[in-house]
């Protein structure tokens, strides 16, 4: 985990150093008397405004999932890891297939269960569908901070 968040400072940091030099580029276009010029310069500083965001959501999307990774290793809800690995170290896919439908059905059973969708979630990374992995997260992540919310309601109104 560790490696993981140095390789996410250094990959923020080269993005945003990019970032800048863009955008001081894309000043140095506008202020040229071309109007070609100006406009490169204009959508050049559009291209930085959109990377800061996919920067930022990105980063806001790691600590959020991480947050849910640390609360349901607290609550003992993470699935035990028993499935076969390659010597890569990824779960077996076929072997994660079978598991799959398990972790489909706790989601149908309980569809407002933050835990069973991050447990889905996991279930997509295994089998090797990142984009669903992803969007469960982003649900376990809504549903999870929608209960942490109401608690704060009750505890507000008491």
């Amino acid at each position: 985990m560790k490696k993981n968040l140095i390789a996410v400072i250094v990959m923020a940091a080269l993005l945003a150093l990019y970032l800048v030099f863009t955008f001081q580029y894309a000043l140095r276009l506008i202020g040229l008397d071309e109007i070609v010029g100006k406009l490169e310069g204009i959508a050049l500083i559009v291209l930085p405004l959109i990377g800061a965001w996919a920067l930022v959501s990105e980063l806001v999307f790691g600590v959020r999932a991480q947050h849910l990774l640390t609360r349901m290793t607290a609550l003992g809800a993470l699935p035990v890891d028993d499935m076969p690995h390659l010597p890569s170290g990824r779960i077996d896919r076929a072997a994660a297939d079978l598991e799959f439908p398990r972790y489909q059905a706790e989601v149908e059973a309980a569809p407002e269960d933050w835990t069973a969708w991050y447990r889905l979630a996991l279930a997509y990374d295994a089998s090797g569908d990142r984009r669903r992995a992803r969007w469960a997260t982003r649900k376990s992540i809504r549903l999870e901070r929608a209960v942490e919310l109401g608690k704060l309601r009750r505890r507000v109104n008491k």
